[in-house]
């Protein structure tokens, strides 16, 4: 079986292709063109430059071929356009976890074909088979675990997903990078999102949305505390960026229509933090959970989860009963569940 690997030029993704030419797999390697052209015309840096660098120097260690697949194309229509649109909106976007399902494992899926078995990333998860149905395993790294992002994979997307490094911690990772000679085997880790590489998101977004001059108002006493730059650049649960005295201060609600951003002292308050909210659009990657079953859920990417029970489930709605409150609960955001080990899922939270 002949596998596609979506090399990225990381230590991760660099690690997973060694791991797979030391099996003896056959592999070609893939660089996924993506980057916005338009936003960085003015910037005298490529991001990408360096990784393709990398990428190459992996591959010609390994003898295996490399190729630049052109899709900023689709990532505009698909996760540009949506970001764009959610953040008009009100809403608070993750580009990223639209970007595996609708590109990595949809768009370069399509563009493949069926001359590879299997597409191969160096996401921290585990995909599993089991009675001829694919489940979602978590990471043994919990700081690095990627489920959460890879959540809205379907059966068909995750069965053709194999993920060589899932089993690893991102310390063993490293070490066998050193041990096997890669080129990037003390890189850093990128930050940020996938399709803005070095660009700041409130650069993108000032560069789609503009800048459109509102209120600052006290949640609880409704006085004009100052003024902000438009209210896209802001999220459900934001501390920083405020710039106000007296706090901290929280973003508690954001009003799309008359452009004005409530905040308040209490990360604690109504706007902030809940122990009930609901969820639309629910995917399951295998089959739906039952009502009232106890699971975990992630509110975003991270360690941090809270035991929750899904109240009702009506066409892809779900009322989500979290143990205890938790702040920062914004709309736009994916909800994640989880039964022990594995990934069941996700919605986004409305």
């Amino acid at each position: 079986m002949k596998i596609a690997m979506l090399l990225s030029g990381g230590v991760d993704s660099s690690t997973a292709l060694a791991l797979l030419r030391e099996a003896g797999r056959e592999t070609h390697a893939f660089y996924l063109k993506i980057w916005l052209e338009d936003e960085l015309a003015e910037r005298s840096v490529c991001p990408w430059e360096e990784d393709v660098k990398y990428a190459r120097e992996v591959c010609k260690k390994f003898d295996v071929p490399l190729e630049i697949v052109p899709l900023q194309k689709e990532y505009n229509e698909r996760i540009v356009a949506y970001a764009v649109a959610e953040a008009r909106a009100g809403r608070t976007p993750n580009p990223d976890m639209l970007c595996n399902s609708m590109i990595k494992f949809g768009a370069f899926y399509d563009w493949i074909g069926e001359e590879y078995g299997a597409i191969a990333t160096g996401h921290y998860a585990e995909a599993e088979i089991r009675d001829g149905i694919a489940r979602l395993k978590r990471s043994k790294d919990r700081m690095k675990d990627q489920s959460y992002f890879l959540s809205q994979l379907s059966q068909e997307q995750l069965g053709r997903a194999i993920f060589p490094i899932g089993h690893l911690k991102k310390s063993e990772v490293r070490e066998l990078a050193g041990k096997m000679g890669l080129p990037n085997a003390g890189r850093r880790d990128s930050q940020g999102l996938c399709f803005l590489g070095k660009i700041k998101f409130n650069e993108f977004l000032k560069r789609h949305l503009g800048e459109k001059k509102g209120e600052l108002v006290e949640k609880e006493s409704g006085k004009i505390l100052g003024e902000h730059n438009g209210f896209w650049f802001f999220t459900i649960g934001q501390r920083e960026g405020i710039r106000l005295s007296g706090g901290p201060w929280y973003v508690a609600g954001k009003d799309a229509r008359e452009n004005i951003v409530h905040i308040s002292r209490e990360k604690s308050n109504e706007g902030t933090a809940k122990k009930n909210f609901i969820v639309r659009d629910a995917h399951w990657i295998a089959e739906a959970p039952e009502k009232h079953e106890s699971l975990a859920v992630k509110i975003r990417h991270g360690e941090c989860e809270t035991p929750c029970t899904i109240a009702t489930q009506e066409n892809d709605v779900l009322e989500v009963a979290l143990a205890h409150q938790e702040a920062g609960i914004a709309p736009g955001q994916f909800a994640v569940f989880y039964d022990g080990e594995y990934c069941l899922g996700g919605g986004v939270i409305a």
